[in-house]
């Protein structure tokens, strides 16, 4: 990537709108130079931008004045990036070109935050084209520093692709869930319990209690496992089985967690038993979206060593319970 810095005009640093003052690789500006910068805020739509002026006055206090809140979807506020890059390329001082007429830049950010999704846009909005680069909801679609790639005929624009590139090394336990919320890494490899859990706390902190509505809990509730369990029934998200014990008493796998991803909803749908009783004795249902293969225990997926006591620390105390 930093070989390819010699070859461009600026650099366009792609980045999550809902995160939009953390997350962001500080190795980038380093790497910079002297390159004019362009930083796109990309999936404006589902951000919260009350307070949008806020955010760009904190920015331009650290030094990024030029700054775009993008839709990559529906081609939202796009058409501001290719004068924003011109503008700022002619009025550098490093350029000195007479004969060579195109402008070159490098996209550059870090996982998942629509870098591809940025170029395929220019090049609807500008040459009616369609896709050039590969695109998914989740990182690690793009690999490799890409071939230059034509956004815009007047002016004649190039950029190059990269792939997204995390910090070697996070500030903080909060600041890591913000960025696994956001799809920036593997829901597994956090854990997708571990998630639902943050993003439970984080909706109660702020008093966003609108998921009690919609998966129709009885009230506000700050424990993960009892909300998943909701959820998964509600959901149909449940798998009969027959009590092997002959006790009647219903049982949770040692060390079983979350396995699924719930994240498209709320979070994550959690694993587990609930208990039903009917005519023909308890019945337990696993809450699991499909049971697991036959002779083999369910995978066990456990959370970050520290994660959930640290994460609560450093927001404040929790309350246990349904509220």
């Amino acid at each position: 990537m930093q070989g390819s810095l010699r070859l461009v005009d600026c650099v366009i640093e792609v980045h999550d709108a809902r995160i939009p003052l953390s997350g962001r690789n500080p190795l980038f500006q380093e790497a910079l130079g002297l390159k004019p910068h362009v930083l796109v805020l990309n999936k404006m739509d589902l951000a919260d931008l009350k307070e949008q002026q806020k955010i760009i006055q904190h920015l331009e206090e650290e030094g990024l004045k030029n700054v775009v809140f993008t839709n990559c979807v529906r081609d939202e506020n796009i058409q501001q990036v290719i004068p924003m890059v011109r503008g700022l390329v002619e009025s550098s001082h490093r350029y000195h070109r007479q004969e060579n007429l195109e402008y070159c830049a490098l996209v550059i950010g870090i996982p998942n935050v629509g870098k591809s999704s940025l170029i395929n846009a220019l090049r609807r909005q500008h040459l009616r084209k369609g896709k050039a680069t590969r695109v998914g909801g989740e990182p690690g679609i793009t690999r490799a520093v890409m071939s230059r790639i034509q956004v815009c005929e007047r002016p004649l624009m190039f950029l190059l692709d990269t792939p997204g590139v995390l910090a070697p090394r996070i500030q903080s336990v909060e600041m890591g869930l913000k960025l696994a919320l956001c799809g920036t890494v593997l829901d597994h490899l956090v854990g997708e319990e571990t998630l639902a859990d943050y993003l439970l706390y984080t909706l109660n902190r702020h008093q966003l209690f609108g998921y009690v509505q919609h998966y129709g809990l009885d009230g506000a509730c700050d424990d993960i496992t009892r909300v998943l369990k909701h959820v998964a029934v509600r959901l149909g998200k449940t798998h009969k089985v027959k009590v092997l014990t002959g006790t009647g008493e219903p049982r949770r796998p040692p060390g079983a967690a979350a396995v699924g991803t719930w994240w498209a909803q709320l979070a994550a749908l959690g694993t587990g038993f609930l208990q039903r009783r009917g005519p023909g004795g308890p019945t337990l249902y696993w809450v699991h979206p499909a049971p697991p293969p036959p002779g083999r225990p369910p995978e066990v997926q456990a959370p970050l060593p520290g994660l959930r006591s640290a994460h609560h620390q450093s927001l404040g105390p929790r309350r246990e319970g349904c509220m």
